[in-house]
């Protein structure tokens, strides 16, 4: 049986972690370097880090930080931010990228998702979705989840998945920092809709709702968090020794 992964997620702004709720009120963590390395040594299974600001911004993703911590983890390295063509895609994995994130690139030019997947092969090529509910139906949103996009969110996955992307981040920014549960509902539909791994993003607060996540959805293939693990408020290794004790497989 595949093992269910548990990846912290580092919100980087100005070389800082941070974090919010409803992607909103950001406030400092830690150095991204100091942190990723810790969770390396500490049971994580992978890492995603967001240079949240850079497609709002306008500019590329920052590269200096990136290649630091690239050097000191020896986990999956996801990466994301700014990334709006393929020259983002090889400048990311040359710094030491496992896997690229592309999210508001996707939406302004579409047939980047085919591009990638084509030169650097579908599994490097990762879309991260930012969902929220509007009047009652999943929509998408672009630039950190400041901006709604009027896209239906499951269409939306389901064409990129067709172009190539080979992973899901789904983000729901309804349950993101609330800590009361991922969003099921939302996560059951893209896993209906889709075949390729499906990571699952926003509203963890507690051991228990990633063990809900993974007994309720057995098609989802990850769980991403960030504030409960960056405040000790949940520990990887103790998270996964309760995960086994559940019967959801987990790497010890």
């Amino acid at each position: 049986m595949i093992t269910k992964r548990i990846i912290p997620c580092l919100d980087v702004r100005d070389g800082r972690v941070v974090k919010g709720v409803n992607f909103e009120g950001l406030g400092d963590v830690a150095s991204p370097v100091e942190l990723a390395e810790y969770y390396s040594a500490n049971g994580a299974d992978e890492l995603v880090f967001y240079d949240i600001t850079a497609s709002a911004e306008g500019r590329a993703l920052f590269t200096d930080i990136l290649c630091e911590t690239a050097r000191r983890v020896f986990i999956p390295l996801t990466v994301g931010g700014g990334i709006n063509t393929v020259a983002d895609f090889d400048r990311v994995l040359k710094c030491g990228a496992d896997k690229v994130s592309v999210n508001s690139g996707a939406i302004r030019n579409p047939a980047l998702i085919g591009e990638a997947a084509k030169l650097y092969g579908d599994q490097c090529v990762v879309l991260s979705v930012d969902v929220k509910r509007v009047d009652g139906a999943f929509r998408v949103f672009a630039k950190g989840g400041r901006e709604d996009t009027g896209m239906e969110a499951i269409e939306w996955i389901r064409r990129c998945v067709g172009d190539g992307a080979g992973e899901l981040v789904v983000n729901s920014i309804d349950t993101d920092g609330v800590k009361g549960g991922f969003d099921l509902e939302l996560l059951e539909k893209v896993c209906a809709a889709v075949s390729v791994p499906v990571i699952a993003s926003g509203g963890a607060g507690c051991i228990e709702d990633f063990i809900t996540l993974f007994r309720t959805l057995p098609g989802v293939d990850a769980g991403l968090a960030a504030s409960i693990f960056h405040f000790g408020e949940v520990r990887i290794r103790d998270l996964k020794a309760a995960m086994a004790a559940n019967g959801i497989p987990a790497r010890l």
